[in-house]
C-alpha cells in the first residue's frame, strides 16, 4: 500500500511550491550548462537547448501531478525524458523523491538506475567546454544526486507512516474512549432503573395496602380512616419526591445532588415506615458492629424488597425481619412473613424486583434464596460475607 498521500481538496499550494522548486532546480541545472557550451552555440548546434529542452521539461512538470495516481509509469517517462532536457532534471528528482516515499526498493532501484544512465546521455547531448574528468566520477555525481533524492524522500515517507500510525491509534483511543463512556452509560441506566424500582415499588406496595384496607374494612374508626388516608398522602408524596431525586440524576442536572445511598443504619427507619403504612413487622437486630458500606446497602434493598413482597402478596400477614452477624463472618438478612389474613385488591407486579435483587447480592459476593414456608408464609434469606477489619474491604 503507497504511503504517500494525495493533497487535500484546497491545499493546491502544496503541490505549487513542490513544482516550483523542481522547475527551480532544473534552471540551476539548465543555466549551468548554458554557461559551459560555446558563445553562439545556443543559435546553431546548441539550439535544443532553448526550444526542446524547455518544451520537454514543460510537459514533464505537466505529468508531475500524476505521479501519486502512476507513480510507476510517471517515474520512468520523466527520467528518461531527462536524457534529452537538462531542465527535466528538477522533475526528475522531484519524482525520484515521491517514489522514494513508497519505500519499495524493487521500485526505486529501477528508476535510479534509469537516472543515472540519463545523465550519461545528457552530458554528450551539448558540445560542453570542460575537462575530461574520469568515467567513475560522471557516475558518482548523479547517483549521489539521486541517492539524496532517495534518501529524502524515503524519510518522508517514514514520517507519514509514523504520523498515520499515531493518527490511527487516537482515533482507535477514542473510539475505546466512546465504547467504555456508552457501557458506564448503560450501567448507570441500568442502576438508576433498579434505584427506580426498589424506591417507588416499595412505596407504591405499601399505598396500593393502604387504600386496600380502606376499600375493604367498613368498620374502621374515624382516627383509623384519618391515618390510612394521611399514610396514603405521605406515601404518594414520598414517592414522587424520590421519583424527582432518580430523575434528577438520569438528566444529570447539576443543581440536584444524587440523593445519598441507603445504608445499614436506615433499616430501623424502613420498619417504622412500613408499621405506619399499617404493616405488622417485627425486628431483631443481632448484628454486632458496623457493616461495610456494600454490604449494608445490600441488607437494606433486601429487607425493602421482602416488605415490599409481603405488602404486594400478603396483605395483613405478621412480617418479621431477622438481622445477624459480625465482622469476619457474614451479615445473615431473614424477612419472613406468615400468610395473608385479609383480601384485597392484588397490585401489578414488574417481575423484576427478585432479579434485580439477586444481581446486588450477587455483586456483593452473598447468596439469596427465597421459599414459600409451611402455612402458606414466605421467606427470603440472604447471606452476605462480611469481611475482617484488617481486610481490604472491610469498614
Amino acid at each position: 500500500m503507497s504511503t504517500d498521500i494525495a493533497p487535500r481538496p484546497g491545499r493546491w499550494w502544496r503541490e505549487a511550491w513542490r513544482l516550483a522548486v523542481a522547475a527551480l532546480l532544473g534552471i540551476a541545472f539548465w543555466f549551468s550548462v548554458a554557461a559551459l557550451v560555446p558563445p553562439g552555440c545556443a543559435a546553431d548546434t546548441c539550439s535544443w537547448l532553448v526550444t526542446g529542452d524547455p518544451l520537454l521539461a514543460l510537459a514533464c512538470l505537466v505529468l508531475l501531478p500524476w505521479r501519486r495516481r502512476f507513480p510507476i509509469a510517471v517515474a520512468t517517462a520523466v527520467t528518461v525524458a531527462s536524457a534529452a532536457s537538462t531542465l527535466a532534471t528538477g522533475a526528475a528528482l522531484l519524482v525520484l523523491c515521491s517514489l522514494a516515499t513508497r519505500r519499495r526498493p524493487v521500485e526505486i532501484g529501477p528508476v535510479v538506475l534509469a537516472f543515472v544512465v540519463a545523465s550519461q546521455f545528457a552530458s554528450d547531448l551539448y558540445p560542453i567546454d570542460a575537462p575530461p574528468v574520469p568515467t567513475w566520477l560522471e557516475l558518482v555525481f548523479p547517483a549521489l544526486t539521486a541517492g539524496t533524492a532517495v534518501a529524502i524522500g524515503a524519510a518522508i515517507g517514514a514520517r507519514r507512516v509514523e504520523v498515520r500510525s499515531l493518527r490511527d491509534r487516537a482515533e482507535g483511543a477514542e473510539r475505546e474512549q466512546a465504547a467504555r463512556a456508552a457501557q458506564a452509560r448503560a450501567q448507570e441506566r441500568n442502576r438508576i432503573a433498579r434505584e427506580m424500582h426498589d424506591v417507588l415499588a416499595h412505596r407504591i406496595s405499601l399505598v396500593a395496602m393502604q387504600a386496600g384496607v380502606l376499600d375493604h374494612r367498613d368498620n374502621l374508626t374515624a382516627e383509623e380512616h384519618r391515618m390510612l388516608v394521611r399514610g396514603i398522602a405521605d406515601g404518594s408524596r414520598q414517592a414522587l419526591e424520590e421519583l424527582r431525586d432518580v430523575l434528577g440524576v438520569l438528566r444529570g442536572d447539576p443543581d440536584r445532588p444524587e440523593a445519598p445511598q441507603p445504608s445499614f443504619d436506615r433499616v430501623p427507619e424502613l420498619v417504622a415506615a412500613a408499621r405506619g403504612s399499617g404493616l405488622e413487622v417485627t425486628l431483631t437486630d443481632t448484628v454486632t458492629g458496623q457493616p461495610p458500606e456494600v454490604v449494608g446497602r445490600t441488607c437494606y434493598r433486601v429487607v425493602q424488597e421482602g416488605l415490599t413482597n409481603a405488602a404486594k402478596h400478603a396483605p395483613g400477614a405478621r412480617v418479621r425481619v431477622t438481622l445477624g452477624g459480625t465482622a469476619g463472618g457474614e451479615l445473615r438478612v431473614d424477612v419472613r412473613n406468615s400468610a395473608a389474613t385479609a383480601a384485597g385488591a392484588r397490585p401489578p407486579s414488574s417481575g423484576f424486583g427478585q432479579l434485580g435483587l439477586s444481581e446486588r447480592v450477587a455483586l456483593a459476593g452473598g447468596a439469596l434464596e427465597h421459599r414459600p414456608t409451611p402455612g402458606g408464609g414466605y421467606l427470603l434469606t440472604a447471606r452476605l460475607p462480611w469481611p475482617g477489619q484488617d481486610h481490604p474491604g472491610g469498614g
